[in-house]
């Protein structure tokens, strides 16, 4: 049984709270499902015994609903498809993907000096770091990314912002849904990749950098994965002639055979 004191609630309450958060920022969308216990469990720092007891309370209150496929978010909302068109980071696998091994990170440091100079930080200048690494289950295909935000992201996205008090804490960060908080904040997305060959040419470096109508830069991101392996499935959407809400998404798949 949780301790406490007479002035303090278990610690399952703070953590019910804490998931309450991300259920309505949209970290998890109305009807997905929710990660399993253990990921939980790692997300907060606290063990499984502890997420579970959090878990009950949201379900009580008809926060989040359990069935045969798992615990999934029970809040009115958007659909769980309705997702921005830009995947965070650049390069991240699908989140159903059984064959991918993901790990993330987050810190509050002084980015890559390039990153600062694009950012506009003034040297050894600290900012939220969001480090991703993924793998296949054989150890083959590895994507590593690195992001860096703006003083205009962290000021402007409450969401986001709310992340420098959990940097270096244990835990993946769940940030996939960053574009949308973004857009979510009257931001709007102007995106520029560019593709580089290294190694030879047996690695593919995508820089991503994100800035809002106003010119100002909101994110930077270096993806260095291993074209050797595997192809890299890089998706863009561009507006419809007959209107500006209308989109056509286009899939080009990048080969090493191709390059």
């Amino acid at each position: 049984m949780a301790r406490t004191t007479p002035h303090e609630r278990p610690i399952y309450w703070r953590i019910a709270k804490e998931l309450l958060g991300e259920l309505r920022d949209g970290t998890i969308p109305p009807g997905e499902r929710l990660p399993g216990e253990r990921q939980l469990a790692e997300h907060f720092g606290v063990s499984r015994v502890t997420v579970r007891q959090a878990l009950e309370v949201l379900r009580r209150d008809g926060l989040v609903a359990t069935d045969r496929r798992g615990t999934h978010a029970a809040l009115p909302g958007a659909p769980a498809g309705a997702l921005s068109f830009l995947v965070f980071p650049v390069g991240a696998r699908a989140s159903d993907d059984p064959t991918a091994v993901d790990r993330a990170a987050l810190g509050w440091e002084p980015p890559p000096p390039e990153h600062a100079e694009a950012l506009g930080l003034a040297p050894h200048r600290p900012t939220l770091v969001h480090r991703y690494e993924s793998t296949g289950t054989d150890g083959r295909g590895l994507r590593t990314a690195v992001t860096s935000f703006s003083p205009v992201a962290l000021a402007e996205v409450p969401e986001l912002a709310r992340y420098r008090d959990r940097a270096g804490t244990t835990g993946s960060p769940r940030l996939r849904r960053v574009y949308d908080w973004m857009r979510r904040a009257g931001l709007t997305l102007h995106q520029r990749d560019s593709l580089a060959l290294g190694d030879g040419g047996r690695s593919l470096r995508v820089t991503r950098r994100v800035h809002d109508q106003y010119a100002r830069p909101l994110e930077i991101t270096d993806l260095v994965t291993d074209v050797r392996q595997e192809e890299l499935v890089y998706a863009f959407t561009l507006p419809a002639a007959d209107g500006p809400y209308a989109v056509r998404d286009t899939a080009r798949r990048v080969r090493s055979a191709a390059l």
